[in-house]
């Protein structure tokens, strides 16, 4: 098995500075809708030229540099172990050469390892195996704003008037995002799961924020709904890091799981306007970055 350090290091690289161009796309798109002058239009606007002076300069879109967290496929027969040992390698050069900023602290002692390694949760790390000889690295960085801004909701709530079904998630989704107001960065995006355990639902609201922006749920039902919730959050006039206006909402990404009878979850993992993902695929010697 090849030793993929140096590779994992240039992929975390070009996540911290380089945000993905389909999002960068859709923010361009929420520039030109908002009112010419606004505080909107304005804050859009600079956060656009800092995405373009951290690619130019190779330095973090944002200095919260976040959680870093990997969904791993590997062909049968690789050692995660290996591969674990190698993105941990990564992560710890990567805060050397400034591409993330020190981020993990003990909870218990306070105390911050200052190369970004923790216990397991920290990087987090994923692992499937899949068919074929390709490896496919998935990385996202998650801001602790917009992780504090997450929710997990059990249906029904009486509070909101949300019962167990589509209208009901709807009602709690549209309830984070307006509790969330402008602290999770916004514009953001939605990544929602309904059903699984409490764990599994969290763990999905996440994955599923590795689709592009335009991707939508293969479930029909879930297409609509994503649009419709994008829809309606913009008319919350939120806006921008909370200025007002007609973008706080870039997009709404769902997936449904099987639950308990007993148990109707609904997650939301809010994601900041830095939506920094991307994915290496490695086919042979051949190293592929998108």
């Amino acid at each position: 098995m090849r030793d993929l350090t140096e590779q994992l290091i240039e992929l975390v690289r070009r996540t911290s500075t380089d945000l993905s161009p389909d999002v960068q796309q859709t923010l361009e798109q929420a520039r030109a809708q908002e009112d010419a002058g606004s505080a909107a239009q304005s804050a859009l606007g600079t956060i656009l030229e800092n995405v373009e002076l951290s690619r130019r300069n190779s330095t973090p879109i944002c200095q919260d540099t976040g959680t870093p967290i990997f969904y791993v496929q590997h062909p049968a027969g690789w050692s995660t172990r290996k591969l674990r040992e190698q993105i941990r390698a990564a992560i710890v050069e990567a805060t050397q050469k400034s591409y993330l900023r020190p981020n993990a602290v003990d909870a218990i002692t306070d105390k911050n390892s200052g190369n970004n390694l923790g216990d397991n949760a920290f990087p987090t790390i994923h692992f499937e195996e899949i068919e074929g000889d390709e490896l496919i690295v998935d990385v996202m960085l998650k801001g602790g704003g917009c992780e504090n801004v997450g929710a997990q909701y059990s249906l029904p709530n009486s509070q909101l008037g949300a019962g167990r079904d589509l209208a009901g998630v709807r009602k709690v989704v549209l309830d984070a995002v307006q509790k969330a107001q402008g602290q999770g960065c916004a514009p953001g995006i939605l990544g929602v799961a309904i059903g699984g355990d409490r764990g599994s639902s969290f763990y999905a609201s996440k994955e599923v924020l590795f689709r592009k922006m335009d991707e939508k749920s293969p479930d029909p039902q879930l297409a609509a709904l994503e649009d419709r919730l994008t829809a309606e959050a913009n008319q919350l006039g939120i806006g921008p890091m909370g200025f007002g206006g007609k973008t706080t909402v870039l997009a709404t990404k769902m997936t449904g799981l099987h639950r308990l009878p007993a148990s109707f979850f609904v997650s939301v993992s809010y994601m900041c306007w830095a939506h920094r993902r991307r994915r290496m695929i490695v086919r042979g010697e051949e190293v592929i970055y998108e």
